[in-house]
């Protein structure tokens, strides 16, 4: 049978997909439980996740939320910090914490026969952890490495002093998670205890289960091992000023760099809009996916980069649009011009044929985003994050459906804001101030790692 290879093939049939079901519970301490039960393997995934994320952190002390994460699975229980590590090891079971601007993870994976020992261990960590001088030393010289490493590292450069520069110095999102050198040092173990007597609290916090374990038994676990776990929050809401972007260019020098790392964008609204879908149709076609514009035109078109993207990213509180790339300092002005022509066509509207591929492809890779039990986990996350409904997901497909080209249109004149683009460059500044001068880019000034301008 021969194949005629100038056709596009045609799906047989649509692929049938069924969600898992959800399963949420509050336990008696007042700790909220999302599961869903897989018996597909022999292992279970537990995301403990608690709103005491990095924007909780006092003034002039940055970093202390995520040094509290680095510190809590250092020693706890019976065990100092390498006997603890041996006995996940002995397990075959696994433990991450981390620390981003809203939350603080607490991560486990062990394998079905080995829950109940995992997880006291794991309800050790919660309730048990030891903060003592000795680790909090080693920590913080860990940061200060980090912090070190990150001067040579240009796309978190990037990241930070565009965060800053759109969210303002007064915004707790402004400031970088790891925090900054000079306020690392003023850290101390007894602020580590502290903020967990105040923050890290059931009442504040989910627990995402995913895996081989009945409803029953983990309920069972869950009282057994942390039902004395009773901290009630004294969390300080931050104060959020959220001052309007302007127009403007910022360079951070980087002598004799020949790449540049760039970044477009502005201020978002936070998750929670009305015209989320719309908003989130609108970008995949602008620089969301491979066949975006931004990326057939910097990549496939002009050969500048390897990849540019542009993505909605959300906090609880806040958000942000930023296009990213990278590309050689004699392409850089170039490159910036094509991003902001591609910014403005995008506000004149999108085909039918764009909008149907974008919809197209968010609804076939669908399924493929709850394979595995750590997809489902992360699902899971943004459900509790987020405050979205238990029934988001069923509903999602027939939302992407749903989106109208007037609705795609509309979300991109609302959402893309040009007066308020703020372009951030990482690079030689001694070859891109003077390509920079025009004033279609707004006003140009040099910042310093932090984001703040120092001429």
């Amino acid at each position: 049978m021969s194949i005629d290879r100038s056709k596009i093939p045609h799906p047989f049939q649509e692929i049938k997909f069924t969600l898992p079901e959800i399963k949420n519970f509050i336990l008696s301490n007042g700790l909220k439980v999302l599961f869903v039960q897989r018996e597909f393997l022999p292992i279970i995934r537990m995301n403990l996740i608690t709103g005491c994320g990095s924007i909780f952190d006092p003034i002039i002390k940055n970093g202390l939320a995520n040094l509290f994460s680095m510190m809590i699975d250092e020693g706890a229980g019976d065990y100092n910090a390498l006997e603890l590590s041996e006995e996940f090891d002995i397990l075959g079971s696994s433990f991450n914490a981390s620390c981003n601007h809203d939350n603080i993870f607490l991560l486990v994976r062990t394998l079905s026969e080995n829950f109940e020992r995992s997880f006291e261990l794991f309800s050790s960590i919660i309730l048990k952890p030891h903060f003592n001088d000795q680790d909090f030393q080693r920590e913080r010289r860990k940061v200060e490495v980090k912090l070190l490493q990150q001067k040579d590292e240009p796309e978190e450069l990037a990241y930070i002093a565009f965060n800053h520069i759109v969210h303002g110095k007064n915004n707790p999102y402004a400031f970088p998670v790891l925090g900054y050198e000079e306020s690392i040092q003023k850290l101390s173990i007894d602020e580590i205890i502290k903020f967990y007597n105040k923050n890290f609290s059931p009442d504040n916090s989910y627990l995402i289960v995913v895996g081989n374990i009945s409803e029953a038994d983990l309920t069972a676990s869950l009282e057994n091992y942390l039902s004395n776990w009773r901290i009630k929050s004294d969390l300080i809401k931050p104060k959020f000023e959220f001052a309007k972007n302007r127009k403007s260019i910022s360079i951070l020098n980087k002598e004799g760099a020949v790449q540049t790392e760039i970044r477009v964008g502005h201020r978002s609204s936070s998750r929670n809009t009305p015209d989320y879908f719309s908003k989130t149709m609108m970008n995949s076609i602008l620089g969301g996916q491979f066949t975006s514009r931004i990326n057939l035109n910097l990549r496939e078109a002009k050969g500048f980069t390897y990849g540019a993207t542009s993505n909605f990213s959300y906090y609880i509180n806040s958000g942000e649009f930023c296009v990213s790339t990278s590309v050689s300092t004699e392409n850089t002005l170039e490159a910036v011009t094509e991003i902001l022509n591609e910014l403005e066509n995008i506000k004149t509207g999108v085909t039918p044929d764009e909008l149907d591929f974008a919809r197209s492809s968010m609804v076939r890779k669908f399924p493929s985003q709850f394979e595995s039990d750590d997809q489902i986990a992360s699902n899971l996350s943004l459900l509790a994050i987020q405050n979205l409904p238990y029934d988001y997901y069923d509903k999602y497909l027939d939302n992407i459906k749903s989106v109208s080209i007037e609705e795609v249109n509309q979300a991109a004149v609302k959402n893309i804001k040009l007066d308020e683009m703020s372009i951030v460059l990482v690079g030689d500044k001694n070859k891109l101030l003077n390509s920079f001068a025009s004033s279609r880019f707004g006003d140009v000034q040099i910042i310093n790692e932090k984001g703040e301008i120092v001429q």
